[in-house]
């Protein structure tokens, strides 16, 4: 069964960084909002690394990473999906990510996971500069 993205994105107009994961887990999309699996481990990476208190609610961290300039978004905007497992993902169609690009200030993109790098170079063009690096600091 198809499944749609129900999370609109984090950013303003002063983001200069993008995150991109590829789709919201089952709980994500439960909490309504980005790694919303108490196991995961975003939150706290990204608090450590901006030297920030945890945030709790979806309101503290949004100011958390709009504080920073920092958009957090999916790749994808629906597709086939088992439960959470990237693995399972098909009939994928993408969100507009070079639209959200456009309306920001965005010059760095962090792909949050292997899968997210390779679609998003095909949506924007080479004045974007791809990383992998929060897939190594969630490890």
């Amino acid at each position: 069964m198809t499944q749609y993205h129900n999370i609109p994105p984090v950013y303003d107009k002063n983001s200069r960084i993008l995150i991109l994961g590829s789709f919201p887990s089952v709980k994500s999309r439960e909490a309504q909002f980005f790694y919303g699996h108490p196991q995961n481990r975003f939150w706290k990476v990204m608090s450590a690394v901006l030297s920030c208190d945890l945030p709790v609610t979806v309101q503290q961290k949004k100011l958390m990473l709009l504080s920073h300039n920092i958009a957090v978004w999916d790749v994808i905007g629906s597709c086939e999906i088992t439960g959470s497992s990237d693995a399972t993902i098909s009939s994928v169609v993408p969100n507009d990510i070079a639209g959200l690009v456009a309306e920001t200030s965005v010059t760095r993109i962090f792909a949050n996971g292997a899968d997210e790098f390779v679609p998003v170079g095909e949506l924007l063009d080479n004045t974007v500069i791809f990383a992998k690096a929060i897939e190594r600091l969630c490890r």
